[in-house]
């Protein structure tokens, strides 16, 4: 009930502004959020590389402006230079949500979106790294995967996110654990109803570790994004019986959460990318961190009603 009442949160207007306004909120984002602009963002990813991969998400998404679209574009764009120039392209690559680059906008959404992800992609070739897609709720799954498709014909190594807590995600799991495909299993953060999506944990952590079964005994690269202790260990075991060496998958968690965990991995020789946010546009994103965790909902509760 709680997590469905934040994430319906994270689509309200009073709630966004009530918590932007909160004193307490600036010092609680900056755990999750690496900064507003990119000349904030930067040297954090330079210090986590030093031992760790990263992915980088320019906050961002349901946009239904062509012009923000471009925006978007151009901040990506951007970023990639600045990778490529800081000499750190090789550890960080990007992730791109497709409503931020167009796919919502109420003429050819998807066409917008798709010709602005190439723009991207082409970034990404001249800066020398690589793209992610991330995943959406589930009434975008199609149109994602279908982008994907048309991105992969010139970029291969355009990288795809599925949800382990929707219903169809083991098959997705199967289509795409062909050779050189990079997909990203997580376990989903989006309110989806029962007939699409398992809403019991034991169930969402079931259906995760059989589609990590598929990506594993595939001849992709899987990226395993939990932070979940059970399901890293079960990860490596899975690895292992499939043959996999270290260089053959990787382990991704989210910027602020079990650090010491992330430098544990990263200390033992495997890879271990971290998923870094920076930007203006970051309430959607807080929201979801914290319907995930709970002690970080009763601390923000607290502190708004004290200081608010």
């Amino acid at each position: 009930m709680l997590r469905t009442t934040l994430l319906a949160a994270a689509r309200s207007r009073a709630c966004r502004t009530l918590v932007e306004r909160a004193p307490v909120t600036r010092g609680l984002v900056s755990r999750y959020v690496a900064g507003s602009s990119l000349e904030r963002a930067l040297p954090v990813v330079e210090q986590l590389t030093a031992d760790r991969l990263v992915t980088l998400d320019h906050l961002g998404e349901d946009t239904t402006d062509t012009s923000q679209a471009q925006d978007t574009v151009d901040a990506y764009t951007r970023l990639l230079s600045e990778l490529g120039s800081a000499g750190v392209a090789e550890r960080a690559e990007v992730s791109v949500k497709l409503s931020a680059v167009g796919r919502s906008l109420p003429q050819d959404g998807e066409k917008i979106a798709l010709d602005n992800a190439r723009r991207i992609c082409e970034a990404a070739a001249r800066a020398g790294t690589t793209v992610t897609l991330d995943m959406e709720d589930h009434t975008t799954v199609d149109s994602t995967l279908s982008i994907l498709t048309e991105l992969r014909m010139d970029f291969p190594w355009v990288g795809a996110v599925l949800q382990a807590y929707l219903r169809r995600t083991e098959g997705d799991c199967r289509d795409l654990a062909g050779a050189g495909s990079r997909v990203r299993l997580c376990k989903g953060a989006y309110d989806e109803p029962a007939s699409v999506a398992y809403r019991d944990k034991a169930e969402v952590d079931r259906s995760y570790v059989r589609c990590l079964r598929v990506l594993m005994e595939g001849e992709g690269y899987p990226m395993v994004a939990t932070h979940d202790p059970r399901l890293v260990a079960i990860a490596g075991v899975l690895a292992d019986s499939s043959g996999r060496g270290p260089g053959d998958y990787e382990h991704q968690m989210l910027y602020g959460i079990r650090e010491n965990e992330q430098r544990r991995i990263a200390a033992q020789g495997r890879r271990m990318r971290v998923y870094v946010p920076y930007g203006d546009e970051w309430y959607g994103y807080f929201m979801r961190r914290l319907a995930e965790r709970p002690a970080n909902v009763a601390f923000f509760a607290r502190s708004l009603l004290t200081k608010s």
